[in-house]
């Protein structure tokens, strides 16, 4: 059961990846897509429950937007 999910994670992170190439995002709001998808895997392999993953999701959403 944990392989179906990891491949509907990695999938989900694939679509939002591929979302974000379009012109509407302004760069603020790209970098903080990414980063969510970035910090919400990272917490999900590190914690390996949702609060890490959530936690890492905000986290990395925070920091990407900051980024210029």
């Amino acid at each position: 059961m944990k392989t179906i999910a990891k491949i509907l994670v990695v999938a989900a992170m694939a679509a939002s990846m591929a979302a974000c190439t379009s012109n509407e995002m302004t760069t603020s709001q790209r970098n903080a897509a990414i980063g969510a998808v970035v910090g919400g895997a990272t917490g999900n392999l590190i914690g390996g429950d949702t609060g890490a993953t959530l936690g890492g999701a905000a986290l990395g959403g925070m920091i990407g937007s900051q980024i210029k």
